[in-house]
């Protein structure tokens, strides 16, 4: 099942784009407080490999109007996006990309979730 954070939900609920919001439409949406840590999010960074050619790679969740840092930033409109949104460490994801090619990488390890680095970090006065 895919898993989205309240605050992820209300925003991505914003993006017009059809296929991202059937995704939405299935999604259940969980508060920030308690969320997994193991589940990707908005701004996540996941170590993900290559299930054909067992290369390793770092990849971020970005919204589509965030300019890209570097070549792993990953709109969530893209097809990579869409299957990486709301998939927890151990999954196997899978997408149609250029010409048709179906591309398959399993996420590894979720190296930075937003909501778990606010809970662990935050300091109360």
């Amino acid at each position: 099942m895919l898993t989205v954070t309240a605050a992820d939900f209300a925003n991505l609920s914003l993006i017009e784009s059809p296929a991202l919001a059937r995704l939405l439409e299935r999604a259940k949406v969980a508060p920030f407080d308690g969320f997994p840590p193991d589940i990707v999010t908005m701004y996540s960074r996941v170590l993900c490999i290559d299930v054909q050619t067992g290369e390793r790679r770092v990849l971020r969740l970005v919204y589509p109007t965030d300019k890209p840092k570097d070549e792993g930033d990953v709109s969530v409109v893209a097809p990579a996006g869409l299957a990486l949104l709301g998939r927890h460490a151990g999954c196997e994801i899978q997408w149609h990309g250029e010409q048709g090619k179906v591309c398959r990488l399993k996420v590894e390890a979720i190296l930075y979730q937003p909501e778990q680095d606010l809970r662990t970090n935050l300091i109360s006065v």
